[in-house]
């Protein structure tokens, strides 16, 4: 429960219609099993302690008495365990029957919630035995005991204030108006449903979508659990297809007809944060009871899936088709703008490094909307003191196989030049030697748009815009900025896909620029002419940075916990200490570059993590980043 994280469980136990001691007997097996797995609460389907398909037999007294009998004895097997149970049952009050969900948790009943909707079409026939439960709320007497009773009931833990559940049963999922929006909009983060769902062709996919579609519309965690195998067989068949999640994103299913238990971490400050963010969330006071419990705070072991990197797809399919979704994205926003100034020229500094490399790459698909010939595309390559063979090669064969026109222009004299000018010693290496000649090829670039009537396109990346990783009115400074919102992780993906929808000669070059080290070349290069200056050894590796970033921007995620999300996703890349020292230079470049993206170029948004002071992130660049060091400075 640390950091936010809660392993819940969902269970579809084998069972036998009429039942109950059969089936309190397998419920209580896979109350243990969970509880083993320190999960902390677990659901089981509709109407599990009797079976869902009773039919006319949940008009029998005994049956009826034998459900409250073993939810009691259930209640009472599991007191000492440090779990919490919600289990499905019919409950007799006032002379009308309820299906109903309990929650139990170390020996108390501590609510019963009545399902609000009741279906009566098709194979279905509850309202033959059910009544809705809507709008109830009263105190009932039910395994000799005072329990609240009703739908506008609201669970929640004392420890952790992101730990409020609620609970719909079945149908209530599947109509327009769902009693999970209400339990939401008063404050539920977390939604458990207790279901009976049948199994029929092509089920399973429309029910795997409105799962995920809820969870994501509703901002919260969303734990499905189905009737499986034991119930009749007589006119349906039942899969157990359990469900579990998060804001939009299936954390993990069961497979049909397994009788699988499924275990998934939740992460309710991640929901609690993006509703924070959100401010068209609505929220209500609805006078929802709350029955509180006390739940110890302890480190949940994490098991749930945590991407290296977040801005990549895992799936093959999916990246390809954001990596072409993204390029025609940056070159849609180029494209407009070059319309909108009436422009047929652009300029751009061509390294034979990524960066720049992706912008020619959008640079050229635009030009291709407008019909415009790549002529009108001017690349420079501006050699100095730590260009080697192998990029600038790369650089004139990349233009070429495009077709653009290629200037070559060397500064290392004007650099020289102005050192002479300043009185710098070129042999002292700092970061005038450095940013001098960034600065210079700035000026160049943008005097040849002049020149041309063009438009200088940056190539900087978010992660270096994250980091203040520019020149300051050197390569920080464009026209327009296409590569503005794309992380340096992506980078990567989406040259290699141009890469692999292209062949020959362009397709190699690409390959190659692929496999080059990232760096700035404003370092002389050793004595075999390879790289010296490698961006990743100074400021750490791009892959840990743009994990850092995205939790910190897209969820507002404490360092400590993105400290242990990074160890556990990074467990076999970097060690504990890299990771804490490579954060520590995260946080402090950060907030002290912020001056930089207070004046960035325009450039065109394509994902959910940005740092345009125009759009999504607004920060004073004297903000102190003490409270976040502070934070790491206590991870033992």
């Amino acid at each position: 429960m640390k950091d936010g994280f809660v392993k819940i469980a969902c269970a579809s136990p084998d069972l036998k219609p009429a039942d109950c001691e059969y089936n309190a007997k397998n419920i209580l097996a896979c109350i243990q099993q969970a509880a083993q797995k320190h999960a902390k609460i677990i659901c089981f389907p509709e109407l599990s302690l009797t079976g869902y398909t009773c039919g006319d037999l949940f008009l029998q007294e005994m049956l009826l008495e034998s459900a409250e009998t073993y939810l009691a004895e259930l209640t009472e097997q599991t007191k000492n365990l440090a779990i919490m149970s919600i289990i499905g049952l019919p409950v007799a009050l006032q002379n009308k029957l309820y299906n109903c969900a309990a929650v139990i948790y170390e020996g108390r009943i501590l609510g019963l919630v009545p399902k609000t909707h009741i279906p009566n079409y098709s194979e279905f026939y509850e309202a033959r035995h059910f009544t809705s439960g809507t709008a109830t709320d009263m105190p009932v007497k039910f395994c000799h005991t005072d329990i609240s009773f009703g739908t506008n009931q609201l669970f929640h833990c004392q420890e952790m204030p992101e730990l409020i559940f609620g609970i719909e049963i079945c149908e209530d999922l599947w109509t327009g108006e769902t009693p999970s929006t209400r339990l939401v909009q008063n404050g539920a983060n977390l939604i458990f449903n207790l279901s009976a769902s049948d199994e029929i062709i092509g089920k399973a996919d429309y029910r795997r979508t409105i799962v995920k579609a809820k969870s994501g519309s509703l901002v919260c965690a969303y734990a499905y659990a189905d009737a499986g195998i034991g119930e009749s067989t007589q006119d349906m068949v039942f899969a157990g297809h359990n469900i579990i999640a998060e804001n939009g994103s299936i954390l993990t299913e069961s497979k049909l007809f397994q009788q699988e238990i499924i275990f998934a971490d939740i992460d309710l400050k991640k929901i609690a944060a993006e509703k924070r963010r959100m401010n068209t969330f609505c929220s209500r006071n609805d006078n929802f009871r709350k029955n509180c419990f006390s739940m110890p705070v302890e480190k949940t072991n994490l098991e749930r899936y945590i991407p290296q990197h977040p801005f990549v797809p895992s799936d093959q399919q999916i990246l390809n088709n954001r990596c072409e979704e993204i390029l025609l994205m940056q070159s849609v926003g180029l494209r407009t703008r070059l319309q909108h100034i009436s422009c047929k020229n652009a300029v751009l500094g061509l390294s034979g490094g990524l960066d720049s490399t992706l912008a020619l790459i959008v640079t050229v698909h635009a030009f291709d909307m407008l019909g415009l010939s790549h002529n009108g595309i001017t690349a420079v390559t501006m050699p100095c003191f730590g260009t080697t063979d192998r990029t600038y090669t790369n650089a004139c064969r990349l233009a070429d196989a495009y077709g653009v026109t290629l200037r070559e222009i060397p500064i290392q004299d004007s650099v020289r030049q102005h050192f002479k000018d300043i009185q710098h010693e070129e042999s002292n290496h700092n970061v005038v030697y450095e940013n001098g000649q960034a600065r210079e090829r700035t000026q160049i670039l943008m005097d040849i748009a002049n020149q041309t009537g063009g438009i200088v396109i940056g190539t900087g990346d978010l992660s270096e815009l994250a980091l203040g990783w520019a020149t300051y009115n050197g390569d920080h400074m464009s026209m327009y900025a296409v590569n503005a919102s794309i992380p340096k992780t992506l980078v990567r993906y989406l040259t290699a896909y141009e890469a692999a929808h292209t062949d020959g000669d362009l397709q190699e070059i690409l390959l190659d620029i692929l496999d080059t080290p990232v760096s700035p070349e404003l370092l002389p290069p050793d004595q075999n002419g390879q790289i010296a200056q490698k961006t990743e050894d100074l400021v750490g590796p791009y892959e840990l940075h743009d994990f850092y970033l995205y939790y910190m921007l897209r969820f507002g995620c404490k360092p400590s916990k993105i400290y242990r999300m990074a160890c556990y996703a990074f467990q076999n890349l970097y060690s504990e200490q890299e990771i804490l020292k490579w954060l520590n230079v995260f946080y402090r470049r950060f907030f002290t570059q912020q001056f930089k993206r207070s004046c960035l170029p325009d450039g065109p948004k394509v994902g959910s993590v940005t740092l345009s002071p125009r759009g999504d992130f607004r920060m004073p660049s004297d903000a102190s980043v003490n409270l976040w060091l502070k934070d790491l400075e206590n991870i033992s």
